[in-house]
């Protein structure tokens, strides 16, 4: 396969990841809260909260990462 090809489709797929990624987490609440829990005191991430947030953020540095080396090639 051709280096494009596979650029195109890793960034497809990590956009996919990401969307979820981001759709999961709910705005000014905590994981726990979409799930029934309380969310309306200050507190550090947590958990799948935390693993869900950092790696939000490494799909989000691929993504951008696929779309700069898509531009190169």
């Amino acid at each position: 396969m051709q280096l494009p090809i596979i650029l195109n489709i890793i960034q497809i797929v990590v956009s996919v990841l990401l969307m979820l990624a981001i759709l999961i987490q709910n705005r000014g609440t905590g994981l726990g809260a979409a799930f029934g829990g309380e969310g309306n005191i200050y507190r550090t991430k947590r958990g799948a909260e935390k693993i869900l947030h950092i790696a939000t953020i490494v799909m989000a540095v691929i993504f951008m990462a696929t779309a700069f080396l898509n531009l190169i090639y």
